[in-house]
């Protein structure tokens, strides 16, 4: 049913402006949209819509995550722009700084302005 549908990310938050500075100026994400309803980002094929919400947040597990390579240097550019990572307690992982190994999978996760989970993971 929706297998040929294109899926994105909703994230609440709390205000806009400081929103479209991070997921625009610190992250680099292109901003393709903005209505009284959110902001609408482009990153690689997807979409990410920011919108504001008294809920913005409360949520405890990652709302958005990009698939990329070279997630070492992705890690510390992202520092550089002032990010500060997670560190978390996952059963059957290392961690090397702030990247999570899990096998073949790395992962570095970090929150918005918001508070909202985030991470960045590497497959291969």
């Amino acid at each position: 049913m929706l297998g040929e549908s294109t899926v994105f990310a909703t994230v609440a938050v709390k205000d806009i402006n400081s929103a479209k500075e991070f997921y625009s100026g610190t992250l680099g994400l292109k901003q393709t949209d903005e209505n009284p309803g959110g902001v609408t980002f482009s990153s690689g094929s997807g979409k990410i819509f920011v919108y504001q919400a008294p809920t913005a947040g409360t949520n405890q597990a990652t709302c958005a995550a990009w698939e990329v390579n070279g997630i070492e240097a992705i890690v510390e550019g992202l520092k550089a722009k002032g990010v500060t990572f997670e560190q978390y307690e996952v059963p059957g992982t290392t961690r090397e700084g702030d990247i999570h190994i899990m096998g073949n999978m790395k992962a570095a996760w970090f929150k918005d302005p918001d508070g909202n989970i985030l991470n960045v993971v590497s497959l291969g």
